[in-house]
């Protein structure tokens, strides 16, 4: 017969021993960017803005209107500046803020450089990150430094009327210019696009007219026909070196001064 089976143990071992593996370093979290506006902040910014820009007299008060809105209403921003080109006309441009002038002053005044222009020529966004750093405007960079302006970004304005431009935003730290600041900075310049060709339209028929009440005038002064104003008054426009809304508004205001 076979012996009966019989449980043998296992040897002691002693205490299990517990591996435990180095955890990987996770790494830094970024910061959180700033969260972007309520739809119903948006909402009443728009809503400020139009109320602002058709307010203004001219198209050019609405030009500085929108830079101080810019400059006030997006976190982080410095300074803000607008321009606007017309094909055969000097650029117009209206800037609120201290810090970024003197790269404003830089770039309009040579009419070929920048930022602004560069997104006003192409219609498409530009954003510069860092301006120290950044290849392809270094006439920007020793200005930008002295004034504590590192980054920019510049959102395309087109108006119907033969015009392009740029709304410019300034800050004073690299790598600002966030999706939510730019997706705000967009929803700005694409209410204040609208609102511009209609300011351009008022002020057109405005000056029509005012160049018809001139002629009147001109006709009352010389005992003439409507041709023969409106030739005096466009040969006065070349001699001033003015164009005729400017002298028509001249004439208007001395014979109100007259009167």
């Amino acid at each position: 017969m076979s012996a009966p089976y019989r449980r043998v143990s296992p040897p002691d071992r002693g205490p299990a021993r517990v591996v435990t593996r180095p955890r990987r370093a996770r790494p830094p979290a970024r910061p959180a960017e700033p969260a972007g506006p309520h739809p119903v902040e948006l909402a009443g910014l728009l809503h400020e803005l139009t109320a602002r820009l058709l307010s203004a007299d001219t198209l050019t008060q609405a030009l500085e209107r929108l830079a101080a809105f810019g400059a006030r209403a997006l976190p982080g921003v410095v300074r803000c500046s607008v321009v606007l080109i017309g094909e055969g006309v000097p650029l117009t441009h209206a800037g609120h803020g201290g810090p970024g002038t003197a790269v404003d002053r830089i770039q309009y005044a040579a009419g070929t450089i920048g930022p602004g222009l560069e997104s006003a020529r192409t219609r498409a966004l530009v954003t510069v990150p860092d301006l120290a750093l950044d290849a392809r405007w270094p006439e920007l960079a020793e200005a930008a430094r002295a004034e504590g302006v590192h980054a920019m970004a510049a959102i395309p304005l087109d108006l119907p009327r033969a015009e392009v431009g740029a709304l410019s935003l300034y800050f004073d730290t690299v790598d600002a210019s966030g999706a939510d600041r730019l997706l705000t900075a967009m929803a700005l310049a694409n209410q204040a696009e609208v609102l511009f060709d209609g300011l351009r339209r008022r002020e057109a028929q405005s000056s029509g007219a005012t160049v018809d009440r001139a002629i009147g005038v001109i006709i009352a002064q010389r005992g003439c026909g409507v041709q023969e104003a409106y030739d005096v008054l466009r040969d006065t426009a070349q001699r001033l070196g003015l164009d005729r809304h400017a002298v028509a508004d001249r004439l208007i205001a001395a014979v109100a001064r007259n009167a």
